[in-house]
């Protein structure tokens, strides 16, 4: 039946047995039937027990619910909120903190337990919040379900709850509607639907009923199904339910993500090991020190006291603090650069990144089609410009805009089908506003699309006379087939039509969607004809090739990556053309790469796939599990993946990477729940420039770990040292936990803000599971912790041979200011200080002077001098301490300079 304009061309497929056969017998078993859609309905029907007109009975369905149970994804058990918090204070570094405030509190400085236990329960705040946010993964894949559904039940319709759907339900959906169920169709009259969330498909798949022969098509690919958590985005349709609840696929996909267990940040797993061996070692070292004292014959209370004080001083308490802010401070920074960090670990995980498996759709191209080529008058164009096109090009375009359903919205954006709204701006870019074409060329007739025609036609007015002109597009080989001459071609089409053909075939290759486009001039509109009449001796006016085309930025992101030693990978459902054409344009795959389909990839063993992983660099048609088995490889093969997706399949492939990125503006609230980083602008681009910002902090964590280690180091040597010299105790208790705490906290934070060393985006990530002391880490800290301490050990034994009064000041002044001068000289690990700038860090400048005027206060302020056991220096003394403390200073100068030279390892 053929309407007149404006109404639509449809054809009447509504059964007319609304309240024919009553229902199917009751269900006793139904066995379990995975490729439902290789079965025809009548066999569907017969599989479920059920009926196509009068569905179940209401009595049969309350009976299916109560054996099967609800239409509803699975709640995993939470945690209670007591083991979440309980689980934040299991951290070995964590006890020993715990363990150091009680000894501060039983040496008498209750201030130094205060500040500590403060500081414990900052970092475990920050966990438990990041771990109850995690807990909602859960509940946002259970808000996808539409919350009701059109059922046939007892032969008539009803409106139900579709927790209440059960297998067999026939159910009833329309534009507009979530699917509730899996559905195989069994009428589905122009219906699309956009399966994004389930297969990353940007394009609305066009759904038919007839049954499939392959038992082995992707989810994509089954065209005759329906997904629960999908929606219907044009037509309507008709189906039974095959599978509820988390039998679904997107049940299946809940089941995935339920079972994933969240990767440990390399960072978490660094200071795990780091904590426990500096605890050891500390408490070692402490026994040995107070042994050694008792043993030289010092008083038994002032040795414990030195000793626990030591203890205290020496764990770094403000480290957990300290790196929780420079990780807030990374994220505020990514957040400035559109990249939202929703858990801080992240921050300097991305650091370590080796690989990214990417989606295609939104985040390497624009999620938009575009018109990128046509064919007229036999050759083929790159379309740039059409404004003064020759007669066949401007026909294309002019059919292009009228033979389409895209309209202006009520804000001035053009809505409708991504390839209509395509062809709408082709027409506008070429000047032709298809809103005037449209007016001058008054619909009178159409033909909608269908999957079975796979064309849509329009007939128009032409002039002012009786005359009508009919536009026709669609698929190629249905629209080349009904064609009986070409524009712009002296030769019949049927002589041409293989060169046509081909030449469409060879620009589906290169991952356009081709659309074929005719008309056919009428001396008055058709009355009475069949589409099939109509749609006959057409006039081939062209083809056109359209892409969802790369972001502009994408292909210099793909190529610092590479720069960077960071492998990009294209994970995508699209058609393997599309993606290797893609791949291929922004330099992720070369001529020749490999690229698997998940086809393919179901064939391969686990041992196969990781065999040939590293040299895939496109994986197309792939599922939710294989997107985890594609991370789980790169993962078993020691390298750090980050997973981008912003579709519900996409949620258990992030949860199982080791950073998983979702998509802030495209993304679904699933994918986002589950992922670590969150792109606000989808642009891969973006995350190239966080991994930069996670380089930078993970430098910076390890400047102020070197920092505090030498630090630390110094102090515990100091101690240690002196009796072997034949020196007194030159520290005491008070001075101890004075310098630990205005030296660590302040000017170790200040490394926050550090910019990073130049040329961070020009080497390789560090492997996983490198030591944090990598690279020369450990022997800088050890060479420097000695040097401090020889020096505060110099101005000890210098002073006390010139029977100077105030030594043991002395030695307390050295020892803090050497700190300054250690925390200046390591803001670079190869580049010099004076060519840095000392102002290009204001916040450590600030640290820097706020730290010296305080020591200058323990000296200089009378009533301060009790407390501290200081006394005031002399000028000569001060100048003495000064000199003595930059000694540090150069000598890390030195070092770097070395290291420049290459006489030192230190990359």
């Amino acid at each position: 039946m053929i309407r007149r304009a404006p109404s639509r061309v449809f054809f009447n497929t509504e059964p007319a047995g609304e309240t024919s056969k009553p229902h199917g017998p009751s269900l006793k078993a139904i066995e379990e039937t995975p490729a439902w859609h290789t079965l025809s309905a009548a066999a569907v029907t017969r599989q479920l027990v059920s009926d196509l007109d009068g569905g179940l009975s209401s009595a049969e369905a309350a009976r299916r619910l109560v054996v099967e149970g609800p239409n509803e994804i699975r709640e995993r058990r939470p945690r209670s909120i007591f083991r979440m918090v309980v689980s934040q204070f299991q951290d070995f570094m964590i006890l020993v903190l715990i363990a150091a405030a009680f000894v501060s509190g039983a040496i008498g400085e209750a201030g130094d337990a205060v500040i500590i236990l403060a500081i414990v329960v900052l970092n475990g705040a920050i966990g438990f919040v990041q771990d109850y946010r995690a807990e909602s993964v859960m509940a946002a894949l259970r808000q996808l379900a539409a919350l009701k559904a059109i059922v046939v039940r007892d032969g008539r319709r009803h409106a139900i709850a579709a927790a209440e759907i059960v297998r067999g339900d026939v159910v009833l959906i329309e534009a507009g509607n979530g699917v509730p169920a899996d559905l195989r169709l069994v009428e589905a009259p122009r219906l699309k639907i956009n399966e994004a969330a389930l297969t990353g498909e940007a394009i609305p798949a066009e759904k038919r009923a007839d049954p499939l022969a392959d038992a082995g098509l992707p989810v994509a690919d089954q065209l005759n199904m329906a997904f629960k958590g999908t929606v219907v985005t044009y037509g309507r349709g008709r189906g039974i339910a095959v599978a509820t609840g988390m039998a679904s696929q997107l049940g299946r996909i809940a089941g995935l993500l339920e079972a994933v267990e969240p990767a440990q940040a390399p960072l978490q797993r660094r200071l795990a090991v780091f904590g426990r061996q500096l605890a050891v070692a500390i408490l070692a070292i402490c026994a040995v020190f107070f042994a050694l004292g008792i043993w030289r014959g010092e008083p038994l209370l002032l040795m414990l006291l030195t000793a626990l004080s030591l203890a205290v001083a020496a764990i770094p308490e403000a480290l957990p603090a300290v790196i929780t802010m420079m990780l807030a401070l990374g994220a505020r920074a990514m957040a400035r650069r559109n990249a939202l960090v929703r858990r801080l670990p992240a921050v300097e995980t991305l650091g370590s990144v080796s690989f990214i498996c990417t989606d295609k759709t939104g985040t390497l191209t624009l999620n938009e089609m575009r018109a990128k080529e046509v064919y007229v008058s036999g050759e083929r164009r790159v379309i740039v410009a059409l404004q003064g096109a020759d007669a066949p090009a401007k026909a294309l375009v002019v059919a292009a805009a009228l033979c389409n359903d895209a309209e202006r919205g009520a804000r001035g954006e053009v809505i409708g089908d991504p390839t209509e709204v395509a062809l709408w701006r082709l027409a506008a870019e070429a000047g032709l506003e298809p809103e005037t074409l449209r007016r001058t060329a008054p619909r009178l007739l159409e033909l909608p699309f269908d999957s079975d025609r796979k064309r849509m036609t329009t007939v128009h007015r032409e002039g002012d006379g009786p005359h009508v002109i009919a536009y026709t597009k669609g698929a190629p080989e249905t629209v080349l087939d009904r064609c009986e001459t070409e524009m712009g071609s002296e030769a019949d089409l049927p002589a041409n039509r293989g060169r046509a053909l081909a030449i469409a075939e060879a620009m589906a290759e290169e991952g356009l969607r081709v659309l074929a486009v005719a008309r056919r001039r009428w001396t008055k509109p058709p009355e009475g004809e069949t589409p099939d009449e109509i749609e006959r001796d057409l006039t081939l006016i062209g083809l056109v090739g359209l892409l969802d085309p790369p972001r502009p930025e994408a292909k210099a992101a793909v190529a610092l990556c590479k720069t960077a030693g960071i492998t990009p990978i294209m994970i995508t459902g699209d058609h393997p053309a599309t993606a290797r054409s893609i791949a291929g344009e922004l330099g992720i795959s070369r001529p020749g790469d490999c690229i698997i389909t998940g086809r393919e990839l179901h064939g391969l063993s686990d041992a196969a796939l990781a065999e040939r992983i590293e040299g895939t660099s496109v994986f197309a048609r792939v599922d939710p599990a294989q997107k985890i088995r594609i991370v789980s490889a790169l993962q078993a093969r020691g390298q750090f993946v980050a997973m981008t997706g912003d579709g519900v399949n996409d949620a258990p492939a992030l949860a199982q990477a080791d950073i998983g990125v979702a998509m802030g503006k495209s993304g679904t609230d699933v994918a986002r729940e589950a992922a670590s980083l969150v792109l606000l602008d989808d642009n891969f681009a973006t995350i190239v420039a966080a991994i930069a910002e996670g380089r930078r902090i993970f430098e910076n964590i390890r400047k102020f770990i070197s920092y505090v280690l030498t630090s630390n180091a110094a102090e515990i040597l100091t101690l240690f040292l002196a009796p072997f010299f034949g020196l007194p105790i030159p520290l005491l208790p008070v001075h101890i936990l004075w310098i630990n705490l205005i030296t660590d906290g302040l000017p170790g934070l200040a490394l926050a803000a550090e910019p990073p060393e130049k040329g961070a985006l020009r080497r390789p990530p560090r492997p996983p599971g490198e030591s944090i002391f990598a690279r020369g880490m450990w022997q800088h800290i050890l060479a420097i912790g000695l040097i401090m301490a020889g020096v505060c050990l110099a101005t000890q034994a210098y002073s006390i041979h010139l029977a100077l009064p105030h030594w043991q000041t002395m030695v307390f002044t050295v020892l803090t200011l050497s700190q300054m001068g250690n925390v200046l000289a390591i803001r670079s690990e190869r580049e010099s200080l004076f060519r840095q700038g000392l102002f290009t860090n204001l916040p450590l400048c600030g640290a820097v002077l706020l730290t010296f005027g305080l020591q200058m206060a323990t000296i200089y302020v009378p009533v301060l001098n009790p407390i501290f056991r200081t006394a005031p220096l002399t000028m000569p003394e001060l100048a003495v301490c000064m000199a003595l403390s930059s000694v540090v200073f150069f000598v890390i100068e030195i070092e770097k300079y070395l290291a420049r030279r290459g006489f030192i390892y230190r990359e």
